[in-house]
């Protein structure tokens, strides 16, 4: 028994609990005497009967055993897998309540870990970007391949929380095509029996399927990640090229290496077994060539409205020099580049700069310069380093510290910072309040519907130090506070 908390043990069984709200990860949240509890599929509003699965000393966590009462914000799931499978973790609330909880979690962040004072946020706060039809938005899948306790070879996607496959044969969230694919690639693993790649052992050949789409041209990527190419040799290609003849759109099959015992589940080695290497998609005006181990975002007509207000908060007038860090594959360097005077492109992948430029030569843009650098190195560097518009949109993990002292010292009258994480956009805020910049406007897009994710538009401008007070946060704060967080993750 813990001595913080109410009395509580591991597999107690609680009934009636009423769920107040939804954590950053979207499980319920209830309270024994002050004693949060946290029930996965759980919704607010609901009272259930939960299982505890782990009690910690300020914490414990639970398992929904049957909702003895449902929340009017309850809605029946698209998806007979949407509790097992870790993807999908609020389908099943309304989604109306989901563009409230994601804006009250990414205002919550701002608040508590930015500390920014509320009257800013209410004035800077602008109404979230939801989609009309939030199903099949995704252009990009990742399938682990495994087995079933019978060795039957199955995929889907892990369990919250978990490696362990949750069969799925076709996910709401991926276009329907994908289903075929993956049916047909697992039929050609059990015919030319290709071992599925362990975890435990390190044995096994075949790890994950990547499926790419480009929704405005159709075409389709298909990539199987294994442990060997020297293993996949000449009859196992000649067979997944035979396999995949006739699907309509697909104009590259390519084989991803990745040999090390991690969970990581792309390597660094790619072979072209057939086809161009890579598909085209449309966003907007542009066009775009996307190659396999490019970052590009999943939900392309969200990334829209995201590319849109980005470029609508940068306020460019054609004579502004803009830096667009981490600009992956140079989406929005070359949407702001229609806009601007010069771009200058920073992305640490060199596959996905080589993609940046071929973009920009397709489109016929001449007036950026793309360089495969990380920010952090990058930038500090930069001789006489000066820029009007500063574009982050780095990744969960938010921005390293010198980067951002980095773009406080280039003294752009403004900062556009997206973000998929607002507690790391919380924590990168601090450091440019704390240089005299303001938090001017900020919308919550919803790029990831069904699930906790969400993006966030940030527009910073400098400089009114009189509506702060002054944060002063310090490097070893900084760290601090990045610190707690790997901390907090590991619960």
């Amino acid at each position: 028994m813990n001595t913080n908390d109410p009395g509580l043990k591991k597999d107690d069984i609680l009934k009636g609990l009423h769920i107040e709200a939804l954590s950053s990860d979207g499980s319920g949240i209830t309270k024994i005497e002050g004693y949060p509890v946290f029930i996965k599929d759980a919704l607010p509003g609901d009272i259930v009967t939960a299982k505890l699965m782990k009690v910690k000393k300020n914490m414990a966590f639970a398992r929904l055993m049957k909702t003895e009462k449902a929340s009017p914000d309850r809605v029946a799931p698209k998806c007979k897998n949407a509790r097992p499978c870790g993807g999908c973790s609020i389908q099943e609330l309304s989604y109306e309540k989901q563009l409230e909880y994601k804006d009250d979690k990414v205002y919550n962040c701002l608040l508590r870990i930015g500390g920014i004072p509320a009257k800013i946020l209410d004035a800077a706060h602008e109404e979230p970007v939801g989609m009309d039809k939030p199903w099949r938005y995704r252009n990009k899948a990742q399938y682990p391949i495994g087995t079933d306790r019978d060795g039957r070879i199955i995929s889907g996607f892990y369990a919250g929380r978990t490696h362990h496959i949750v069969e799925i044969d076709d996910c709401a969230l991926n276009p329907p095509e994908f289903a075929v694919i993956l049916r047909t690639f697992l039929n050609y693993c059990e015919e030319n029996r290709l071992e599925p790649y362990d975890e435990r052992t390190g044995s096994g050949q075949v790890r994950h399927l990547l499926i790419r789409k480009g929704f405005a041209t159709g075409e389709l990527m298909i990539m199987p990640v294994v442990r060997s190419l020297k293993a996949f040799g000449e009859k196992k290609r000649e067979a997944l090229k035979e396999a995949f003849t006739g699907i309509p759109g697909l104009v590259s099959v390519i084989l991803n290496e990745n040999p090390d015992k991690t969970n990581v589940i792309l390597g660094k080695k790619t072979e072209i077994i057939y086809g161009s290497g890579y598909i085209r998609d449309r966003m907007g005006t542009l066009d775009f060539e996307i190659s396999p181990l490019s970052f590009y975002q999943v939900n392309p007509l969200q990334a829209l409205k995201v590319y849109e207000k980005a470029i609508e908060y940068a306020a460019l007038t054609g004579e502004e020099k803009v830096y667009d860090l981490c600009c992956g594959i140079g989406t929005i360097s070359l949407f702001a580049a229609q806009k601007a005077k010069y771009v200058y492109g920073i992305e640490s992948v060199p596959e996905a700069i080589e993609d940046a430029k071929r973009n920009a030569r397709i489109n016929g843009i001449t007036n950026v310069e793309f360089t495969a650098a990380a920010a952090e190195k990058y930038l500090p560097e930069v001789k006489d380093l000066s820029a009007d518009v500063v574009i982050l949109d780095p990744p969960r993990s938010g921005m390293e510290r010198p980067a951002l002292d980095a773009v406080v010292s280039a003294s752009p009258s403004r900062i556009v910072y997206i973000s998929c994480d607002p507690a790391t956009l919380a924590r990168d805020l601090k450091v440019f309040l704390a240089a005299g910049y303001h938090l001017t406007r900020f919308t919550v897009t919803d790029q990831f519907c069904h699930t906790s994710h969400v993006e966030t538009v940030c527009l910073l401008s400098n400089r009114k130090p009189d509506s702060y007070v002054h944060l002063n946060l310090k490097m070893e704060d900084y760290y601090r506070i990045k610190d707690a967080e790997k901390e907090q993750g590991k619960k």
